[in-house]
């Protein structure tokens, strides 16, 4: 009888999810135990992966639930212990799947579509697009990953809520990753997971003023290092311009595909073409290019074009030039208020109010992104023939 009762308390445990690594804690072997007495009670051993992890509380509450629903309420109890120096090892070999430590998750044999998001110019709203189309894609249902390698300008945790507000008007501080031995586990946001260097910053006033080796280290590490588990996709908000970062995701990411994000003025269409050409030449595809500060629709029905018009039709047509396929405009994304007031408060757009025509225009992207497969062509299945 207590062997049965303990097979399905365990059964039940295997719906507790670890919520930053996102896997049944059955599975990450972190139930160290369960024990049923002759008078039905049972009590469960959780062993965390680290000393004060912030999940701590939410797995120790949701254990007891699931034991409960088994026994009955009152009759479970839930003994919390820290995994050891080898537990935690075997864990991250584990979610490293025979990956080789340092090594970039996203090569070329991966199935994860990654897309670099940047543009030639700053302040044409590159990163509240990367947050925003992020959220839209996990809508989909799509296991999606940002990383954000606007290195000097980070602001995709601000953006995502993942920046909660600083004390007595202080600082606001970035929500910090878990790290489990060698292994980043990064926070989850409107179910994206998110890794930026503004995580790692403790006073974000402070300039990051950082030359080319640091930074391809820090993007290289946000590579290897941080476990982002199987993604559907992986988008990075690149820093704006042609200098050292979009040079070193060429190199490590050589098959992303690059999405330009430019404005309509001609002359914010110059400085993007730059940006796309440099992605080329380092081997990446250019998929398409978003214009965003389009314009606002008026309440007579005219249309405000505050910053022109036709420069995202214009940096696609001189970006066609240099490929086979076409690089087609994939939207034109309004002025909105609604879009600046999301980032503002950490809740983006297409969540608050996805019938925003700024919204409507980036969940469109996200459909277009979400039903493209990463396909199977080229890549090594690990078979051999008999």
């Amino acid at each position: 009888m207590r062997r049965l009762i303990e097979d399905r308390v365990l059964a039940a445990l295997a719906g507790v999810i670890d919520p930053e690594i996102r896997r049944p804690i059955t599975e990450l072997d972190m139930v160290s135990g369960i024990r049923a007495d002759d008078s039905g009670r049972v009590t469960v051993g959780i062993r965390l992966t680290i000393a004060g992890c912030p999940a701590a509380q939410r797995i120790e509450r949701d254990a007891l639930q699931a034991a409960e629903s088994v026994v009955g309420a009152g009759m479970a109890d839930v003994n919390v212990s820290v995994m050891t120096r080898d537990q935690r090892q075997a864990l991250t070999e584990k979610l490293r799947g025979g990956r080789v430590a340092r090594e970039v998750a996203f090569g070329p044999g991966s199935l994860t579509r990654v897309y670099a998001i940047t543009s030639g110019k700053g302040g044409v709203g590159k990163s509240t697009i990367t947050a925003n189309l992020a959220v839209a894609l996990a809508e989909q249902g799509l296991r999606v990953g940002i990383v954000d390698a606007d290195v000097y300008g980070f602001s995709v945790p601000g953006l995502l809520g993942l920046v909660p507000p600083g004390e007595d008007g202080g600082n606001r501080v970035a929500v910090k990753p878990t790290q489990v031995g060698d292994m980043i586990l990064p926070p989850v946001a409107h179910d994206v997971k998110v890794i930026s260097i503004g995580m790692f910053v403790d006073d974000p006033s402070v300039a990051v003023a950082w030359r080319g080796p640091m930074l391809h280290r820090t993007i290289q590490q946000f590579l290897t290092d941080v476990y982002f588990g199987d993604l559907d996709v992986l988008l990075l908000d690149l820093p704006p311009g042609t200098g050292d970062v979009a040079i070193s995701v060429g190199q490590l990411l050589p098959h992303a595909d690059v999405i330009v994000v430019t404005t309509p003025q001609a002359a914010a269409a110059d400085v993007a073409e730059r940006s796309g050409i440099v992605a080329r030449q380092t081997g990446q595809t250019l998929y398409g290019v978003i214009e965003n500060m389009a314009g606002m629709p008026q309440p007579d029905g005219t249309v405000l074009e505050l910053f022109g018009s036709g420069g995202g039709a214009e940096v696609a047509r001189r970006l066609s030039a240099g490929q086979d396929d076409p690089v087609p405009l994939l939207a034109q994304v309004p002025l909105s208020v609604g879009l600046r007031q999301g980032g503002d408060l950490g809740i983006p757009l297409v969540l608050s109010a996805p019938d925003d025509p700024a919204a409507a225009a980036i969940r469109a992207v996200a459909v277009r992104l979400a039903t493209r497969s990463r396909g199977l062509a080229g890549l090594s299945l690990g078979l051999s023939p008999r």
